[in-house]
Parts: C-alpha cells; structure tokens; sequence
C-alpha cells in the first residue's frame, strides 16, 4: 500500500526562474496524490517560470512569497532542481534560514537534482551521505558531505536524487520520509 501523508503541509521553495518543470510537477503530483497539501513558496509575488532544460516551460502561480512562510507553517520542505533555481535561491538569505530552519527542527527534507546547491549553502550537509546532479560533487564534498551515485539516497529525513530520470523513486522515497515526519537526529545536526 502506497504511503499517505493526509494533511502534510509540503513547502515547494523555488526561485521565481530556473526551476526544471518536471522536477517541480512531478514531486507535487506525488505529494497531492498521498493526501499532503503543497504550497509554491518563491522569493517575490506572481508566477514562477519554470524551464524545460534551457527552454522556457510553463508558469506557475506562486502560493505564498518566502518573506511571509515559515518553517513553522509546514511539516516538510521540497527542493526542486534546475541550475538557475538553486543557484539563485542559495544567493537569497532568506532562502538559505527557511531551509535551515526546516533541518533545525527535524522536518524532512526532499531535494533533486541541483537542489543540494541551496543545502549546501545552508550548511546542512557536513556529515550527511547524499546525491545530486554530478557536478556537485565537489561542493558537496567540500561542505563535509559524502556524495555517492545512487538514484535515491536518505539520509536522517534527508532524501536526495540526481535527475528526471530518478523522479520515480524519488518521489517515492520522498512520500515515505514525509510520512514518518520529524528526525529528531537531524535536528541534533545543525548548528
């Protein structure tokens, strides 16, 4: 039976540009379909404009501006991918405490794809086992993670993959850690 995260409230954190579409569709889908409630939460008001790797894709309405959520408001967090997106959200101090703020407090974290970008600007990932798009590697490495080539990897409430191709087990792997909720040795973790 598929796990159900009734009620979970999911942050979707995105820039308002460079998100990779399917990376965004296809983990709200997952999170909908288990009975959790998303929310697209990005830096200004508006839209997001999402990419279909370098070509413009659709927009999407944004939920809530970062400058109003909270990790407080949401029981888990959803990084996307795509090499604008996190490359600007990890630029963003406000980006940077929400997503600090969720490891602080022991509440899951999913993240794809270039998405490790923001985590490791957060300093959340010293001493954690994670994955990525391939060329994180070093930055990874260099914030005190342990990169390996898998396509899903969990690490205390921390779910990583490196592309599209992985969003099936994903999404998946991301459902479940919702699920289980809160790691208090994740929480232990962050400074």
């Amino acid at each position: 039976m598929a796990e159900r995260i009734d009620g979970t409230r999911v942050a979707v954190l995105v820039a308002n540009e460079g998100v990779e579409q399917v990376e965004l569709t296809e983990p709200w889908k997952a999170i909908e379909n288990a009975g959790g409630r998303p929310a697209l939460i990005a830096p200004e008001r508006g839209e997001v404009q999402a990419f279909k790797h370098l070509d413009k894709g659709d927009t999407f309405p944004v939920d809530q501006p970062l400058s109003e959520a909270g990790a407080d408001d949401y029981d888990a967090l959803m990084l996307p991918g795509g090499v604008a997106n996190p490359d600007q959200l990890r630029m963003s101090p406000d980006a940077v405490t929400f997503v600090k703020a969720f490891f602080a407090a022991g509440k899951p974290v999913a993240a794809i794809c270039h998405a490790p970008w923001t985590l490791v600007e957060a300093d959340v990932v010293r001493g954690r086992t994670l994955t990525s798009w391939p060329s994180l590697q070093t930055d990874i490495r260099n914030a005190g993670g342990n990169w390996v080539d898998e396509k899903v990897c969990t690490d205390q409430g921390l779910v990583t993959s490196r592309k599209p191709d992985d969003l099936p087990a994903f999404c998946a792997k991301m459902v479940e850690e919702f699920a289980e909720g809160r790691h208090p040795a994740q929480a232990s973790s962050v400074s």
